[in-house]
């Protein structure tokens, strides 16, 4: 890693390292398996005694390169690529939790979050309290239990765009001995370097804007290496306790700084196999390549949109830190000065019906169940990626009934608010 590098240099030059005689280009290594001379060289690589490729679902040259770049532009030190960004959260709290366990969330989460927090680690045995971001210090600290064991939140809440006080959660997560893992998926580092404000961990769902383009499904964890496992041994026993499952490894001991990501990857890899294809990794690479130059055309697009919406008789209500009322401006401003991300929440006067109809008239904008590529799309999250929540549910998790969540693409800004204008004109 070039420390030196600025970010635009990183997006670029960061991850592969070709030596004589080596492609420029990152190669795609479409292989399952590496071979080696002996039976010896093989053992070692099991023994996790060296370094070294044998089996691509623990790891690959191209998955680990640009786990590398994404490390580099996080400020991290080590990176494991998953083949979701579902995949990342899950292992990302899996990998220091199990059965009796508890964690702390923001209850402003995308929806599939707030539902692998809430249900799907509650049947194995990991309990969630959900927090109102907004919440005090002292008022989050009451949430937590002995058995309390990470935070984790969302840098920009997908969809309700609440701005994360990183700060706030990670003073209170320290003050309770806990890492705080926040999933920085729509700021990107591009925004927003979550470490630099004491956040331990990292997850992206890079299907998003670090891909960019809507062709691979991914996701990734960084590791700040900041966090002192061995302060908390006791609370943290699968790092620093003898792993039975792996020759009695304790990972701490082995990789010190690296011990998370190593065990990440050693076991959870290991025995749930949500590795990326090195043709996906591939392709992300090719996205976060211009990762720099798109993410501040997104942000001068979104800030035109909602201007222009926040302007119009027929919207109820616009959500998007970058506006001046923004009750998030403040926050936005101190994490994100150089913009937040391309996403708007609004709704429409009428209700959830008129929203939805608003949607049916767009042209240019697609109804898709994606968000944060070059293509403007937009979804109703109470009809699609919520749909499973109850009203109850979706109050509390920030997500109004009518709002509309528009990703605001990269085209010309006057066709995209051009669409937005015929569209609204229909209802």
């Amino acid at each position: 890693m070039e420390e030196n590098y600025q970010i635009e240099t990183k997006c670029i030059q960061s991850g592969w390292k070709p030596t004589k005689g080596e492609p420029r280009v990152l190669p795609i290594y479409q292989s399952t398996t590496f071979k080696y001379d002996t039976s010896d060289q093989m053992g070692r690589l099991f023994d996790l005694e060296e370094a070294g490729y044998f089996y691509t679902r623990l790891q690959n040259p191209t998955n680990d390169a640009v786990a590398a770049k994404i490390a580099d532009l996080e400020g991290g030190i080590a990176a494991m690529l998953t083949s979701s960004g579902q995949a990342a959260n899950y292992f990302a709290v899996f990998n220091i939790c199990e059965a009796g366990d508890h964690i702390v969330a923001s209850s402003s989460l995308y929806g599939g979050t707030f539902n692998l927090l809430g249900t799907t680690l509650k049947k194995q045995g990991i309990s969630c309290t959900f927090v109102d971001p907004d919440a005090s210090e002292e008022e989050l600290s009451a949430a937590f239990l002995p058995n309390t064991k990470a935070v984790i939140a969302e840098t920009l809440s997908n969809p309700s765009l609440v701005v994360l006080d990183i700060e706030k959660f990670a003073h209170v997560a320290h003050a309770h001995g806990v890492p705080l893992i926040v999933d920085n998926t729509f700021a990107t580092p591009i925004n927003c370097r979550p470490f630099e404000w004491g956040a331990d961990i990292v997850t992206h769902s890079t299907t998003k804007y670090m891909d960019g383009h809507a062709m691979a499904v991914g996701g990734c964890i960084v590791d700040s290496g900041n966090f002192d496992w061995e302060k908390y041994k006791d609370k943290y026993p699968g790092l620093t306790q003898p792993d039975e499952s792996y020759h009695g490894i304790i990972y701490t001991q082995k990789f010190g700084k690296l011990a998370y990501i190593e065990k990440a990857t050693a076991q959870l890899m290991r025995d749930l196999g949500s590795i990326p294809s090195p043709m996906n990794s591939f392709l992300l690479n090719v996205g976060l390549e211009t990762l720099h130059l798109r993410v501040p055309r997104h942000c001068e697009n979104a800030q035109k949109v909602a201007e222009y919406l926040n302007a119009n008789d027929k919207v109820a209500w616009v959500d998007y830190p970058g506006l001046r009322d923004n009750k998030y401006h403040a926050l936005a401003e101190k994490y994100m000065p150089n913009g937040t991300c391309g996403v708007i929440a609004f709704g429409l006067k009428g209700g959830r019906e008129v929203s939805v109809s608003f949607m049916d008239h767009l042209k240019l904008a697609a109804i898709v169940t994606h968000v944060a590529d070059s293509r403007t799309c937009v979804l109703h999250p109470a009809s699609h990626t919520h749909r499973q929540m109850t009203d109850e549910q979706l109050i509390e998790a920030g997500v109004a009934p009518d709002l509309i969540r528009l990703s605001v693409g990269t085209e010309n800004v006057k066709d995209i608010i051009a669409d937005l204008e015929q569209a609204l004109e229909n209802v």
